[in-house]
């Protein structure tokens, strides 16, 4: 073998074990991420962030409806929806940071992953309750909540000596009175009526910054009045077709289904006029579900009556406000 070949193999090995090194500590990476505990975050300015943007239906892309709002170190989201967990994760914040969760309404999509931020918020160190505030029934879904887990938490709780605290909500039943501060951001309710269920949006205020953040389609009016005079309004935009669109397509449903979901959602061809017509200068569109496949598609349709700026974030990013 004369020493060039010899060279050869010794410039194919040299790089295929700087191949080899490289994919290991990138795959090393990518499975530290999912398993290192995460330190507790501040952020200077009062931030909205999108860790779940789906909706009812089941989307790999995106996590149930889940808004966190973030002003130092304070965090509390708004809903819970399946994939919370995870959701806090990918945007980089503690399961155990958030001090409070508040429901826009009781409908199966924002509370599905409750007991999950609950119980794996308690393994990650938290303490002390985890607040639960939201409108008429929430008493209700936590005692279930607590009832379905409660010979489980109780032999985790000895199994690995956790304080049961840690694993407790603390309920408060609110209505459109509701004002309170959330460290340095002041909280306001006003609810939405008109629905199968009892409905809030919530209005978070950092100095003259406000978000306001709806989970329902309907009652557009009083959404309107209470968002406005806020900069940025987080909202559903939800792709539901008239029938007779729906048949002209292809999308084998059935036309009465499409009127109920219309009459529970505000659609794409509605959600610019409600946002125009509170005069925010964002609109951020959540709750969602395909179709439409890209971005454009949903923002052309938006953007026919609302001027402002039309964001449509993937779970995990941030909107400072």
């Amino acid at each position: 073998m004369n020493l060039r070949v010899v060279g050869l193999f010794l410039v194919v090995g040299v790089a295929l074990f700087s191949w080899l090194m490289t994919f290991g500590a990138w795959r090393y990476q990518k499975v530290a991420e999912g398993v290192v505990p995460i330190e507790t975050r501040s952020w200077e300015r009062a931030t909205a962030i999108a860790v779940g943007t789906g909706g009812a239906y089941e989307n790999p892309a995106r996590g149930g409806p889940a808004t966190a709002i973030a002003l130092h170190d304070r965090v509390v989201l708004v809903d819970a929806g399946r994939g919370v967990a995870e959701g806090l994760r990918n945007a980089t914040i503690s399961v155990a940071q958030p001090a409070a969760v508040y429901l826009t309404h009781l409908l199966p999509e924002n509370v599905e992953g409750l007991d999950d931020l609950l119980l794996t918020g308690w393994m990650e160190g938290r303490t002390e309750p985890l607040r639960l505030l939201g409108p008429r029934g929430t008493a209700a879904l936590a005692a279930g909540l607590r009832a379905a887990h409660a010979s489980g938490i109780q032999a985790r709780a000895t199994a690995l000596d956790l304080p049961l605290a840690g694993a407790e909500l603390a309920v408060e039943e609110i209505g459109p009175d509701f004002s309170a501060a959330e460290g340095e951001l002041r909280v306001t309710a006003a609810a939405l009526p008109g629905g199968p269920v009892p409905a809030l949006a919530y209005r978070f205020e950092s100095g003259d910054r406000a978000v306001v953040v709806s989970g329902t389609g309907w009652a557009p009016d009083a959404l309107i009045e209470f968002a406005t005079g806020a900069q940025t309004l987080v909202h559903e935009a939800a792709f539901i077709p008239d029938p007779e669109i729906a048949d002209q397509i292809g999308l084998e449903v059935e036309p009465e289904r499409l009127r109920r979901e219309i009459a529970l959602h505000t659609r794409l061809s509605d959600v610019g006029g409600v946002a125009a017509r509170t005069g925010v200068e964002r609109l951020v569109l959540v709750r969602l579900r395909p179709p439409p496949v890209f971005d454009l598609q949903i923002t052309s349709e938006v953007g026919e009556t609302f001027s402002g700026a039309i964001l449509i974030p993937d779970d995990g990013d941030e909107i400072p406000f």
